[in-house]
């Protein structure tokens, strides 16, 4: 128990801002833990973006633009903007359209391109739109499917750590991947369950939208398996990140939509 929460405390420490100084040994059994419990820090991050929120709506007199703003605010300060970088590296990488060893040498490159800023203005931009329709639009089951975005993202990144190819022999791809198995992932389905058992006590239409979110997070599974494979040779720590951001702006559109054509 104490290597999870080893695991948990890293997991803390390395993807988002808030100050926790608690020394935790970096060894290979603390690193398997810590992709064992990135779902469960996805979901602290969910907690904290969905009890903001319900602080901003039902608590102040701010306007749901003003709350929007904030939320889409504190989700940048949280992470620390750690995986945006990774999404801008990414971004320049691809967009580049060279061979395989040519984009690994444009994402190690510290400078910035036109492509990853503009890409970061499109995934800022249309998060922004997406909280802010949506809370214009909040009901009951808004709270937990914020809850559950950044759950599935986290939930992404470990499955990829683990069953991905890698792309070069160095980085934090390579840092994670060595210290895990096929046997790490065992976890997840477990809080798969978990997050199906309290979408049931939610309502039939909760557990609906539920798997709608859950397929779509395993058919972008399928399509960053097949692609970083393509475009980089496998993955790296930047190639990680950016899939992270990709799967949460995904969710975020998909709970939008629900809010729309499902829940309306």
């Amino acid at each position: 128990m104490k290597s999870y929460i080893y695991g948990f405390i890293l997991n803390i420490q390395f993807y988002s801002m808030i100050p926790l100084s608690l020394e935790v040994p970096i060894e290979k059994k603390n690193i398997e833990r810590s992709v064992q419990t990135l779902p469960l820090f996805g979901l602290l991050q969910g907690a904290i973006y969905a009890g903001f929120l319900y602080i901003l709506l039902a608590w102040t007199p701010l306007s749901p633009f003003a709350a929007a703003f904030l939320l889409w605010l504190l989700i940048i300060v949280l992470t620390g903007g750690l995986h945006l970088d990774a999404w801008i590296d990414t971004s320049d990488a691809y967009f580049s359209y060279q061979d395989k060893e040519k984009r690994l040498r444009i994402m190690k490159d510290s400078r910035i391109g036109a492509f990853g800023v503009l890409s970061l203005i499109v995934l800022l931009a249309a998060r922004f739109l997406f909280i802010y329709e949506i809370i214009l639009m909040a009901d009951m089951y808004t709270y937990f499917f914020v809850l559950v975005i950044p759950y599935l993202g986290k939930n992404i990144m470990g499955m990829m750590l683990t069953n991905f190819p890698l792309a070069r022999e160095d980085g934090m791809a390579y840092f994670y991947s060595k210290a895990t198995g096929p046997k790490t992932l065992w976890i997840y389905p477990v809080y798969v369950l978990f997050l199906l058992i309290g979408s049931v006590l939610l309502g039939l239409e909760s557990l609906l939208l539920l798997f709608i979110m859950l397929s779509v997070t395993y058919l972008l599974y399928i399509f960053y398996r097949r692609k970083s494979l393509k475009w980089f040779g496998g993955i790296t720590g930047d190639v990680t990140g950016a899939a992270g951001e990709g799967v949460e702006i995904s969710l975020w559109m998909t709970v939008w939509l629900f809010h729309y054509y499902v829940m309306g």
